[in-house]
């Protein structure tokens, strides 16, 4: 029967690829599918809750995604589709919800051949959705057609079992799906199927990391842009120099099947059958690994083994972090370290590097906060010293533009934990290019101003692959022989290059790192 389902709707998108839209109703369009009516204003039209694989309910739970069922009539666009399940954070509602596989469409009012940007969803694979952006501005200042997308999440996207295919990555696979649909699909809305960039913010930048390592994600986008994770899988500092967030990006799906065990026990299963039969509320509750699993037919193999080989999908490559990446984890990771318990903990950590590092990262220039110390060793270990890898490593074989967000007084995002000034957190960039469905936090004029130099930035890479244009300051690539230590900075009435090896001490980490 799904054979049949897709064969009628491959069927289906052959005979219907000619009329993007219904005649003399502007905020309709024909999906292959069905129709699918949103909204429409002067600039822009918007098409929110389109289904693009069918609910993963059942037996397609722990299942790669499936078309979706055609509909007759005319599906209401308008609403968001629900949220894949997760909990509350951040004031933004839990989800219980399994019929999550939803993505929404913006677009130019007269587009035709518009770059496509296709947006994934941070939440560190936990939590999120794609209508938490509103990408109005991207879609107005940058002439491109925007696609939100929600993927299952926490152990109903990235749980495996024992004889369970793909366990581990159905998350990865429901992104391929989108993408997939963007193919067949986004030419109706007015955009161009041979020109989009696939882009995310930290779990979202995470996915697009896995599908640069994927060959299933092949010809799917042309460029990619990864904010706040350095796409660095498997790299460290040196043998015995951890950074201090230190989990691998990817897991081994053997790995993967030894938790799905556990999280079994846990609910008192044994079988697969079971664990499909518990409710979305245990298994929100269960333990939970949210990492891509390598060794399946998503990621056969290890990014960090695929990637120094060539082996990934060359498209070229717009990456960075913020200022002060670490403000955002520190308080999560050791919310009560005391002033008197930092060496210790430095200690722990970091075994004989320890001294060095606390001579380094005093207190006093932290305020006498443990925790503001932990931050910055954060922000310049695991992010820039590992993004200035990254960069260095893709740039041998693509294009790679780098850039640092430095504006200090960004609003924080809701998520973010008491304790510690954020500055330029992580996250804090994403206002700059979205408003967000869940606050009303105004931008500065200057904020605003930075916002649209960074719109125009990513509009033209998203168009060309380059973020260079005329009336914009000068963004040179990366030199893949590492020749500067210039990336672009993006910070308030500046714009130009930042010398990201000074400003994070990242002499002093290779130092420790070649001892």
């Amino acid at each position: 029967m799904r054979r049949l389902l897709g064969a009628a709707v491959a069927v289906g998108a052959l005979v219907l690829g000619a009329a993007p839209a219904v005649a003399g109703d502007n905020a309709a369009v024909r999906t292959d599918t069905g129709l699918v009516r949103g909204t429409t204003n002067a600039d822009v039209r918007s098409f929110e809750g389109i289904p693009y694989a069918a609910p993963p309910v059942g037996d397609l739970r722990w299942h790669s995604p499936v078309p979706p069922a055609p509909w007759s009539g005319v599906r209401d666009a308008t609403r968001p589709g629900a949220r894949c399940p997760q909990a509350s954070t951040g004031g933004r509602p839990a989800s219980v919800t399994e019929d999550c596989l939803y993505l929404d469409v913006t677009t130019p009012r007269a587009a035709r051949k518009a770059p496509v940007l296709v947006w994934l969803h941070g939440g560190g694979l936990m939590n999120g959705a794609g209508s938490d952006y509103l990408p109005t501005r991207l879609v107005e200042q940058g002439g491109l057609v925007v696609v939100t997308v929600n993927y299952r999440l926490g152990n109903l996207g990235f749980l495996g079992f024992p004889g369970l295919a793909n366990g581990g990555a159905f998350g990865v696979e429901d992104q391929q799906a989108a993408l997939r649909w963007v193919r067949r699909n986004i030419a109706r809305f007015g955009g161009d199927p041979d020109n989009v960039t696939l882009a995310g913010e930290s779990a979202g930048a995470h996915s697009v990391c896995a599908q640069l390592a994927s060959p299933g994600a092949a010809g799917l986008f042309q460029r990619a842009i990864a904010q706040s994770t350095p796409c660095a899988p498997g790299l460290s500092a040196g043998a015995d120099l951890r950074p201090v967030l230190d989990v691998p990006l990817f897991v081994p799906h053997e790995w993967h099947q030894g938790h799905g065990q556990n999280v079994a026990t846990h609910l008192g299963c044994t079988t697969l059958e079971c664990l499909r039969g518990k409710p979305v509320p245990d298994l929100l509750a269960a333990p939970v690994f949210p990492l891509p699993a390598f060794g399946n037919t998503v990621l056969p193999e290890d990014p960090a083994v695929a990637v120094p080989a060539g082996r990934f999908n060359h498209v070229p490559l717009l990456t960075g972090i913020t200022r002060d990446e670490g403000t955002f984890f520190a308080p999560l990771l050791l919310p009560d370290l005391d002033p008197d318990d930092y060496l210790t903990a430095l200690t722990e950590h970091f075994g004989p590097h320890a001294e060095a590092i606390a001579q380094r990262y005093p207190l006093e220039q932290h305020a006498g906060s443990a925790v503001r110390a932990v931050a910055a060793i954060m922000t310049d270990l695991d992010w820039a010293w590992l993004q200035r890898a990254a960069d260095r490593r893709f740039a041998t074989e693509i294009p790679v533009y780098a850039y640092e967000f430095l504006d200090r007084t960004a609003p924080a995002i809701p998520e973010f934990p008491p304790g510690v000034e954020p500055l330029a957190a992580h996250g804090s960039e994403l206002r700059y290019l979205f408003d967000l469905r869940s606050d009303d936090v105004a931008l500065t004029t200057a904020q605003r101003l930075l916002g649209d130099r960074m719109i125009d930035y990513w509009a033209r890479f998203a168009t060309t692959g380059n973020p260079n244009r005329p009336g914009l300051p000068a963004w040179p690539r990366v030199d893949p022989a590492d020749t500067t230590p210039y990336v672009q900075g993006l910070d308030l009435g500046r714009i130009g290059p930042f010398d990201r090896a000074t400003e994070h001490d990242l002499a002093f980490w290779d130092a420790l790192a070649h001892r």
